[in-house]
C-alpha cells in the first residue's frame, strides 16, 4: 500500500493516497457521482470510498464549501492532480531512489478542481474567451534550436504563448541533456509569463503532443491541477477549420505556487539496481531503440530490459489520442496490468518510462493517465545519462537482460 500523503490545504485532506485516475474510472462507471450531504451532516461531509480491488483506500475528509470549487458534500468531478503528488506508483518511502528528495508537500493547493489530461480542439476554442484559460505553445524540434519559435511566429493558436524546452522546461547541468530545472524557479518563470495558480493552462505541439507533455508532466507533478494537452496539437485545430494568428498575447506576471521537490522520478543507479524487477518503457521510435540510428547519443541501443513504446502506439491514423480501453489494451501488451471501465486485470507492477532524454517520456504517462493507469516514473535522463555512465547497453528489437 503506498504511504499516507498529509496534504491540509483549506479545501480537503487527502489522508491515504490513489491514483485520481481511479477515481474518474469510477465516476464514469457510476460508482463516485456527486450526491447530495446527508440531511444535518453539518460544515464537514466526510466521504470514504473504499477500492474493491488492489489499489489503496482513499479518505477524503474536509470537504468545506461550494467557494473551494464543488458544493457542501459533493464528489468532485475530478481530485486535483497534487492528491497524487509524492505517491509514485509502486514506491514507498523505503524503496525509493538514493538520494531522492522526500516526498514534498506543495507550499500551496490551488483553489481549483483539477481537469482531464486531454482536451479537444472543439472544446478548447468554445472556451477562447475565457479570462483564466492560458495556451501555451511548446513546439520544438530535436537538434533545431529556434525552430519551435519561429513556427509559433508564423502562425499559433489564438492567445498562446511560446514555451521552449531548452530554455524554459529545462536547465543545462543535471543528467542527461534535458535535466528537470529547479521546481521554484521553473514557478517563478511561468508565474512572469503570466502562469497563475488560477489558471487552466492548455499546451499544444506539432508532434502529437509528445513536446507538449512534458509540461502536463511537470505541472502535474508539482501540484498544478488545471493542466491539459490539446489532443491532436495544432494539427486538430486547423483541421477543425479554426484559425491562427501571429499575435504575440502579453499577459500580465503572477504568482505560481508548485511543490518544492520533483516527485515520480528514478535515477541513473537507482533504476539500474532494479532491471528486471520493472517495466522500463522507451518511448523513443524504433530504429533508434534497435540501434540502428542514432542521432544525437553517444552510443546507440537502449537500455537492457527497456520495452520499445514509440510515443505514435499512443495515437490513431488522425493523429488523436486513442480510447482509454486501446490505450490499457496497448499497455497490458507492454507488460503492464490495468483496469478500465471496472474490467479488473492482475495488480499493477512499477513501470518507469524513458526516452533519450525525458521529453518523450512524459508521452507515455499522459497516455497512462488518460487511460486510467497509474502514473509511472520518470527516468529524467533518460538514454542520454545512460550512455554517459558507462553502463551496459542492449542492441536490437529484444529488450535484453539487466545489466
Amino acid at each position: 500500500m503506498a504511504p499516507a500523503v498529509g496534504f491540509e490545504p483549506t479545501t480537503w485532506r487527502l489522508t491515504a493516497a490513489r491514483s485520481t485516475t481511479e477515481l474518474r474510472r469510477n465516476e464514469d462507471a457510476g460508482v463516485a457521482r456527486s450526491r447530495a450531504a446527508p440531511e444535518g451532516s453539518g460544515r464537514k461531509d466526510t466521504l470514504r470510498r473504499w477500492s474493491s480491488h488492489w489499489r489503496t483506500i482513499v479518505l477524503l475528509d474536509s470537504i468545506l464549501d461550494a467557494g473551494d470549487g464543488f458544493g457542501l458534500g459533493q464528489m468532485p468531478k475530478r481530485l486535483p492532480a497534487v492528491a497524487n503528488i509524492g505517491a509514485p506508483t509502486g514506491l514507498t518511502r523505503d524503496r525509493s531512489a538514493p538520494g531522492r528528495a522526500g516526498w514534498a508537500e506543495p507550499r500551496h493547493t490551488p483553489r481549483v478542481t483539477a481537469t482531464e489530461p486531454l482536451i479537444s480542439a472543439s472544446d478548447l476554442a468554445s472556451r477562447l474567451d475565457d479570462p483564466l484559460l492560458r495556451i501555451i505553445d511548446c513546439r520544438w524540434y530535436l537538434g533545431r534550436p529556434g525552430d519551435g519559435r519561429a513556427a509559433y511566429d508564423a502562425g499559433h493558436l489564438p492567445g498562446a504563448i511560446h514555451v521552449d524546452v531548452d530554455a524554459d522546461l529545462a536547465v543545462r547541468d543535471g543528467p542527461g541533456r534535458h535535466p528537470l530545472p529547479d521546481p521554484a524557479s521553473f514557478a517563478r518563470r511561468l508565474g512572469e509569463l503570466g502562469i497563475g495558480d488560477e489558471h487552466l493552462v492548455v499546451a499544444y505541439d506539432d508532434l502529437g503532443g509528445w513536446v507538449a507533455a512534458r509540461l502536463w508532466w511537470m505541472l502535474d507533478v508539482l501540484g498544478h491541477a488545471r493542466m491539459a494537452v490539446l489532443d491532436g496539437g495544432i494539427g486538430a485545430w486547423t483541421a477543425a477549420g479554426l484559425a491562427l494568428t501571429d499575435a504575440v498575447p502579453a499577459w500580465p506576471p503572477t504568482a505560481l505556487s508548485l511543490a518544492q521537490s520533483w516527485t515520480r522520478t528514478i535515477d541513473r543507479d537507482a533504476l539500474r539496481s532494479r532491471l528486471g524487477s520493472m517495466v522500463l518503457l522507451d518511448a523513443r521510435a524504433a530504429p533508434r531503440y534497435r540501434g540502428e540510428v542514432e542521432p544525437i547519443d553517444a552510443y546507440p541501443g537502449h537500455i537492457p530490459t527497456a520495452v520499445n513504446a514509440p510515443t505514435d502506439g499512443n495515437l490513431g491514423a488522425d493523429g488523436l489520442f486513442l480510447r482509454a480501453a486501446d490505450l490499457v489494451a496497448r499497455f497490458e501488451a507492454l507488460g503492464i496490468a490495468g483496469e478500465c471501465e471496472g474490467r479488473p486485470s492482475d495488480p499493477a507492477v512499477e513501470v518507469v518510462t524513458s526516452c533519450g532524454s525525458g521529453i518523450s517520456a512524459c508521452h507515455n504517462a499522459l497516455a497512462m493517465r488518460a487511460a486510467g493507469l497509474p502514473d509511472p516514473i520518470l527516468y529524467v535522463g533518460s538514454y542520454s545519462d545512460w550512455t554517459a555512465s558507462g553502463y551496459p547497453i542492449a542492441i536490437g528489437p529484444e529488450p535484453g537482460h539487466p545489466a
